[in-house]
């Protein structure tokens, strides 16, 4: 799977430039499925009309507003209780998966419930397009800061796709998102080598190899 870990969407044409190559064509020609299944477990994003307005190409954050030739909608809390052969079909034949934000382990909790965290290292063409929590699920640890709702379990682990973690919204100081102090204190209580990335900056990965894609501001934390 080809990775475009973002932390707010889409938003400038680097960014852009970057989906496409990772596509192989333009956009337009491209069909996607949305996921907003993270929104339901983060107090501040759902449920109700933020996640009708990401679903919907509404919001703030450009995913499904980007000019897919179609998108559809792939609810993960509802895939245990249809068949597979009704879901799988159609993750298989959609170019892109784009992931929102909200609560990152009850994304990766539903992820692994449907069996899509088992689908994924099948899906070799297919482009994954995370949007905060929806990229960080894709790291191997997020750190407490990020956490605001558990698995029955307790397990605080994710996909770990990506061998570094993510802070998102990196924001100068007085600014909504996280200031740099805030990102650097993260990182202290993390073990893996991590990056902060404000809502203008998304890193690819293809094939194990990673690139920053930026017009905007980001920082190696650890190494």
């Amino acid at each position: 799977m080809k990775l475009l870990l973002t932390s707010g969407g889409v938003t400038n044409g680097s960014i852009r430039s970057a989906l496409e190559q990772m596509l192989g064509k333009p956009i337009a020609e491209c069909t996607a499925l949305c996921i907003p299944t993270a929104m339901y477990g983060h107090p501040d994003v759902g449920p109700g009309v933020r996640a009708w307005q990401f679903a919907s190409g509404n919001s703030t954050n450009p995913m499904v507003d980007v000019g897919w030739k179609s998108v559809g909608l792939l609810e993960l809390t509802a895939l245990p209780s249809i068949d597979s052969e009704r879901w799988i079909p159609l993750v298989r034949e959609a170019d892109a998966l784009l992931a929102a934000g909200g609560d990152v382990l009850y994304l990766c909790y539903w992820m692994r419930q449907c069996g899509l965290a088992e689908l994924l290292p099948s899906l070799t063409d297919t482009v994954w397009v995370g949007l905060s929590a929806g990229s960080m699920v894709m790291t191997p640890e997020v750190g407490d800061d990020f956490i605001q709702w558990r698995p029955p379990s307790g397990d605080d682990s994710t996909l770990g796709l990506v061998d570094f973690s993510i802070c998102p919204h990196l924001a100068p100081d007085g600014m909504p998102g996280n200031s740099m102090a805030e990102a650097e204190a993260w990182a202290a209580s993390i073990s893996d080598p991590a990056y902060a990335i404000d809502d203008q900056t998304a890193i690819s990965v293809v094939d194990g190899v990673f690139d920053v894609v930026s017009e905007g501001n980001w920082s190696i934390l650890r190494t």
